[in-house]
């Protein structure tokens, strides 16, 4: 039988090394060709623990064909980091469990030719419309929904608790002593601005929670809510609209960091200071927000962690496990300059 030491001496390693690798030890540095090296030995010499080793599992994902399906387009992420973040916890995650991502496919530039047929799962980012998936997957119970609704007794899925966040939001707001707070936003799954004026509903959580809680305060005012497409460019556009009509709201609660980061610059460029004037508050955290001039106070959504999850409900799920899974990943408030939060803490 093959012990750790034959592997090191055919390796060209250390014990220690092989040993760290073998049980997935996070904390060890080494090179991928290295790592890769070790697991071949390993794997030529049937090598086996007493223990369920992380060898076992490893070896087993690495014929695992995963596929990764995206909604969003390449400029999407670009303009909004979000689901960028969220591919790369997905990408990260099936490096640590030896996964292959076999074919990786944006639905906008999809052929109706492109089979998945041959994959072991599939991992949906964004909504897509479900009919368009089984046709080139039609293994049901392999498929994890990201950001997207499911069919909880079917399909297992993984989303943020954007509800949460936007409560976060307004509870701040209003404990700030604000009365009168605008809204900056875009459609929900899926849709584009002009389905949104035909059907004259956005579907989106972050609007509807914001409407709720405003009108629980008997403060909702229909002339403060501003919707266009979601990105950098539409926030600046909204709020330079909001800036023509005058007599802004003493707050703006903006649904996504890009869109914040755009309607910060108009306030800024027409001479309005924020927070001083206008508070701002979103939802995201992306790496900018702490960069921006003020500084965004935003509600930190755990993207990445996100997209690894997907990965490891799916490999429960092509391991055997037959019940459907919801996983939603909390938020937190992150309370920088917009809002005036921490000057009035510091006034205090």
């Amino acid at each position: 039988m093959a012990t750790i030491k034959d592997i090191a001496k055919q390796a060209n390693v250390s014990i220690s090394t092989v040993s760290r690798v073998l049980n997935n030890d996070e904390t060890i540095t080494v090179m991928e060709q290295t790592r890769e090296r070790i697991l071949a030995v390993a794997k030529k010499l049937n090598y086996s623990s007493k223990k369920k080793s992380g060898i076992q599992t490893s070896l087993r994902n690495e014929s695992v064909k995963i596929g990764l399906l995206m909604g969003c387009s390449q400029e999407d992420e670009f303009d909004d980091p979000y689901f960028l973040s969220i591919r790369k916890g997905i990408e990260e995650q099936c490096s640590q469990k030896n996964i292959k991502i076999s074919k990786f496919v944006r639905m906008q530039n999809a052929t109706n030719e492109q089979s998945l047929e041959d994959l072991d799962g599939l991992i949906v980012v964004g909504h897509i419309d479900k009919s368009e998936i089984h046709k080139r997957y039609i293994h049901n119970d392999h498929i994890v929904f990201v950001d997207a609704p499911a069919e909880t007794e079917t399909y297992d899925s993984v989303m943020c608790d954007l509800q949460g966040a936007s409560e976060k939001v307004m509870s701040y707001l209003l404990e700030l002593g604000h009365e009168r707070i605008g809204y900056i936003g875009g459609p929900g799954h899926g849709m584009k601005m002009r389905e949104v004026f035909e059907s004259g509903n956005t579907g989106d959580i972050r609007q509807k929670t914001y409407e709720s809680m405003m009108k629980k305060h008997h403060q909702l005012n229909e002339s403060d809510i501003y919707l266009d497409d979601w990105g950098t460019p539409s926030g600046y556009r909204i709020m330079k609209k909001a800036i023509e009509k005058g007599n802004l709201p003493t707050a703006f609660f903006v649904g996504s960091d890009p869109m914040a980061i755009g309607a910060i610059r108009a306030l800024l460029e027409d001479g309005i200071k924020v927070p001083h004037e206008v508070a701002i508050v979103s939802i995201d955290d992306i790496e900018m927000a702490n960069f921006v001039s003020p500084p965004l106070t935003t509600v930190k959504v755990y993207t990445e962690q996100m997209g690894k999850t997907a990965v490891n409900l799916l490999l429960e799920r092509i391991e055997g496990r037959d019940i459907a899974l919801k996983v939603v990943v909390p938020t937190k408030l992150v309370v920088r300059e917009s809002c005036g939060g921490i000057l009035k803490k510091f006034q205090n």
